[in-house]
C-alpha cells in the first residue's frame, strides 16, 4: 500500500516502529564487542597460576643434589642393609636427596630411579659448591632430640667389680626418668639392686653435659654359703647419682656415674655404699 494513503496518525507510527528496529539492530553488534573481552578476562587472569603450581614441602625441586665422588653409589629398595641393590649410580653423577629416615635417606638419580642410600654413602659426595657433604649439623640434631638411651657400664661399688644397665627415657628436654639394675660380686657375697631415678640434665644441648639424680629402689645382698650365719639381706635403697655425659659420635655417648646407696636395712639402721662406673649409651 502506498504510504501517501495511510492516515497521518498511522504514518508516525510506522515511522516509530522503523526507527525502534534500526536503534536495536545498531545495538546488537555494540554490545557483543563490549561482552566478548569479559569473557576472556578469567582465563587471561588463571593461565599463569595453572603454569605456576604451588611448591609443597619435600618437593625435589627444594631438596639438596649431591654429586657422586666415589667409583659409584649403591641404591636399596629400602631404607636397610637387608633391602637388596637394585641399581648403582655411577661417578660425576647427582642424585637428589628427598627424605630421611633416621641413618638412610631416599634419593633419586638422574635417569629417575628412586632408592635408599645409608649415611655413611653420602658421606663421600660432594655438594653443588664442591664441597664434601657433612651430617654434623644432623647428628647435633639427632643428639638433642634424642627421647630413648640404653647404657652400660663397668666399675666399682665398695671396692668390689660391678656391672650397671641403665635405660632411660626423657620426659623433656632437660629431665628424664631412668631405670638402672646392677650386680656386684664380692669374695664374700653377692648383691642385686635396682632403682628407678628422676634425671636433672640442665646442659642437656651441649657435647659435655653433666646431670644429677635421686631414686628409689630395693637391694639385695647374698652371702656366700660357706660363712657361718649367713642370711641374705633385703632393703629398701635410696640413691643419689652425680654423672657426666659426652656425645662422642653418631648415636653413642660415654658415661661417667658417681653413686652414693643407702640401704635401709632395717628401721633404725642404714648402711651406705659408693659406687662409680664409666661406660657407653646408645640413644634413638
Amino acid at each position: 500500500m502506498p504510504l501517501a494513503d495511510l492516515t497521518p496518525l498511522r504514518r508516525a507510527g510506522l515511522r516509530a516502529a522503523a526507527l525502534l528496529l534500526a536503534g536495536v539492530g545498531a545495538a546488537l553488534p555494540l554490545a557483543a564487542q563490549t561482552t566478548a573481552p569479559a569473557a576472556a578476562t578469567p582465563s587471561a587472569l588463571t593461565a599463569p597460576a595453572a603454569a605456576s603450581p604451588a611448591v609443597r614441602p619435600g618437593d625435589p625441586l627444594l631438596a639438596e643434589r649431591l654429586q657422586v665422588a666415589e667409583p659409584f653409589l649403591e641404591m636399596h629398595t629400602g631404607p636397610g642393609r637387608g633391602y637388596p641393590v637394585f641399581f648403582v649410580v655411577e661417578k660425576s653423577q647427582w642424585v637428589v636427596v628427598e627424605l630421611r629416615r633416621t641413618d638412610w635417606y631416599r634419593v633419586r638419580a638422574e635417569g629417575g630411579q628412586v632408592g635408599w642410600v645409608p649415611r655413611q654413602a653420602l658421606a663421600s659426595t660432594l655438594t653443588a659448591a664442591g664441597s664434601t657433604k657433612t651430617f654434623r649439623d644432623l647428628m647435633l640434631d639427632d643428639y638433642l632430640k634424642r627421647r630413648v638411651e640404653f647404657s652400660g657400664g663397668w666399675g666399682r661399688f665398695r671396692g668390689e667389680p660391678m656391672l650397671r644397665l641403665g635405660l632411660q627415657a626423657r620426659v623433656a628436654d632437660t629431665v628424664g626418668v631412668e631405670l638402672v639394675v646392677g650386680q656386684v660380686q664380692g669374695l664374700f657375697s653377692g648383691t642385686d639392686f635396682w632403682h628407678v631415678s628422676l634425671v636433672s640434665e640442665p646442659w642437656s644441648d651441649r657435647r659435655w653435659s653433666p646431670y644429677f639424680s635421686v631414686g628409689l629402689g630395693k637391694f639385695r645382698n647374698i652371702p656366700n654359703s660357706s660363712l657361718v650365719d649367713a642370711t641374705p639381706v633385703d632393703a629398701n635403697l635410696a640413691q643419689a647419682s652425680l654423672g657426666l655425659r659426652w656425645h662422642i659420635s653418631e648415636r653413642f655417648v660415654a658415661r661417667l656415674d658417681w653413686t652414693l646407696h643407702t640401704a635401709f636395712v632395717s628401721d633404725t639402721r642404714s648402711t651406705e655404699y659408693r659406687s662409680i662406673t664409666a661406660g657407653l649409651g646408645f640413644y634413638f
